[in-house]
């Protein structure tokens, strides 16, 4: 979660809530602690690699299964180009385009041979990025112009407003799904799952809302919503504006992390569903000395580039947050079939979670929920080509 989303998100968030944004930050923040514990819940049950898609199989049936993998699968492509196209903007704004597609080419061919991050790699990332941030909110604060009134929650944007922001905002919160997806590599899921995502949850909504309030008062509203590089931006138009280089360092450092991470996790989610001859079978092809689904990995690249070359970054977040939501409709869905001793929160956080991702997943720009919806469609239509073999059908009695 303390990727590019923080560096990247507050800026479409503007164009669309103004200074609405704290408004809409507290509620993706709720939705997303929904979902958090509706995610923590089935992963105390299945702890496998997978996440919803595992859950929405076992608890709602195969399609939903599907649907919540297909999901994540469009969706986190979507989230990796948004990742390039913000490495690009904070390292090289004046070359972006082949800047963000090169980056997707070097971190796809890295994933092909078997290099991850670590959970030693993870914490020096989380280290310099939280020091890239508590930096910029210094350096951006030292100036002369930080002004409260600025933080006026609502700018004229209505509910409306807010919503879109909302699930503009979640973007960034969606990274917690990376502990249940890859369940199977966690130690002692049972207990470690259901505590890591809400505590995770937790600080990174504090970081959240100090970059938040930090942005809207040092740039105001209407700079924000213009600001490609939100975070450079504010440290620019300080008295500190000579430490810019290094808050977009520490920008790219965020950007490239998350993206590795992304191309593997989405690379093993593509390639548990071939397997389950739910996509095509050649994306379950493993490489025979790195033991890596190469083939779903190399798809998954391609795909990226073509859309950070294409997209802009306001596109790409509303559609990558449009099939997480759906994603995370699919948890609630599937938690709301547990038992009552097999839950660990009230059943109606499960309702609120589900009611949320509905509302900011519809909320969002019409362009990215058209856009969402007909690749849903698809895939259930490629689900369908997939599935249907009407040679396994029982025999009927012709009478």
């Amino acid at each position: 979660m303390l990727g590019a989303g923080v560096f990247a998100a507050f800026g479409p968030a503007a164009q669309a809530a103004g200074s609405g944004i704290l408004l809409a930050l507290a509620l993706a923040a709720f939705v997303a602690f929904c979902n958090a514990t509706s995610s923590a819940e089935l992963a105390a049950i299945y702890p496998q690699a997978g996440g919803t898609y595992v859950y929405g199989r076992e608890r709602l049936g195969r399609f939903y299964g599907f649907l919540a993998g297909w999901g994540f699968v469009v969706g986190k492509i979507a989230s990796c180009a948004a990742m390039a196209i913000t490495f690009a903007a904070y390292a090289a704004p004046d070359y972006e385009k082949p800047v963000a597609i090169a980056a997707v080419v070097v971190l796809t061919a890295v994933n092909t041979r078997g290099i991850h991050r670590t959970a030693a790699l993870t914490r020096v990332i989380v280290v310099l990025v939280l020091a890239g941030l508590v930096l910029s909110v210094v350096a951006a604060l030292a100036g002369d112009d930080p002004q409260a009134d600025r933080l006026t929650p609502i700018s004229g944007t209505g509910a409306y407003g807010i919503l879109q922001a909302a699930g503009l905002i979640f973007f960034a919160f969606a990274g917690y799904a990376r502990i249940a997806t890859l369940g199977g590599e966690v130690r002692d899921p049972e207990r470690t799952i259901p505590k890591a995502i809400p505590i995770a949850l937790g600080i990174v909504l504090a970081v959240y809302a100090v970059v938040a309030v930090t942005l809207l008062a040092v740039l105001g509203a209407d700079l924000l919503a213009e600001a490609a590089a939100p975070l450079a931006a504010a440290v620019q138009v300080g008295d500190l504006h000579a430490l810019t280089p290094v808050v977009r360092v520490a920008a790219a450092i965020a950007s490239l992390g998350v993206l590795l991470s992304l191309i593997a996790g989405i690379g093993r989610t593509a390639f548990a569903m071939a397997s389950n001859r739910e996509l095509p079978r050649v994306l379950a092809t493993v490489h025979p000395r790195h033991r890596v689904p190469w083939v779903a990995e190399v798809a998954v690249g391609a795909v990226v580039a073509v859309l950070a070359a294409t997209l802009d970054l306001r596109h790409a977040i509303g559609f990558s947050s449009f099939a997480v939501l759906v994603y995370y409709a699919i948890a609630n869905a599937s938690a709301f079939t547990l038992s009552r001793p097999q839950l660990r929160w009230p059943r109606g956080l499960t309702v609120a979670g589900l009611l949320g991702c509905l509302a900011v997943a519809f909320s969002l720009p019409w362009t990215s929920v058209v856009a969402g919806a007909g690749v849903l469609a698809a895939g259930s239509l490629l689900y369908a080509a997939l599935t249907f073999r009407p040679w396994q059908q029982p025999k009927t009695d012709r009478g």
